[in-house]
């Protein structure tokens, strides 16, 4: 994909247009350029998790990505999660079964989990793991981390009726 000039994607629902070099890793533009501190640089390698971001839906490792690689999709950021002053279900979960220590995989664990909601809306204890097993926490709150996400499911269904 070659793209020159400026970018266009939809950030958290506003489309944003952007003159930023092509190749410049999502991640960063993300922190730098549009001040969305929910996603974390960890290991700048797509494999901790920290960076994570909805792209179309999907979760995706911003640090890996160009920014031509989102042009003319959506992304969503944990900033963008919340709807009308509500925290998303997800959000709200962690903080009722405080599942973060430090925090700072609560990005990665939290739109991972998001992405796997949106198209498995009542997913299983080993789904959930499944998931989850590539979003790294150094802490060791993985025990608070799954009763999260099994909050989040619980929340998410009664939001669905």
């Amino acid at each position: 994909m070659h793209i020159q000039g400026p970018i266009s994607v939809k950030v958290n629902g506003q489309q944003t247009t952007l003159d930023i070099a092509p190749d410049a890793p999502l991640l960063n533009v993300l922190r730098n350029d549009l001040c969305l501190n929910g996603p974390k640089f960890g290991c700048g390698l797509g494999e901790c998790g920290a960076c994570t971001v909805l792209v179309d839906g999907v979760a995706a490792r911003s640090c890996v990505i160009p920014l031509a690689g989102v042009s003319g999709r959506s992304v969503v950021t944990l900033d963008g999660l919340e709807q009308n002053g509500k925290l998303d279900p997800v959000q709200q979960a962690f903080i009722d079964e405080q599942g973060a220590q430090c925090g700072y995989c609560m990005n990665g664990m939290i739109m991972t989990l998001k992405a796997l909601l949106l198209r498995s809306p009542h997913p299983t204890e080993q789904e959930i793991r499944s998931e989850l097993d590539f979003n790294l926490c150094r802490c060791g709150t993985h025990v608070e981390i799954m009763r999260s996400a099994l909050r989040a499911v619980e929340l998410s269904a009664k939001g669905d009726q």
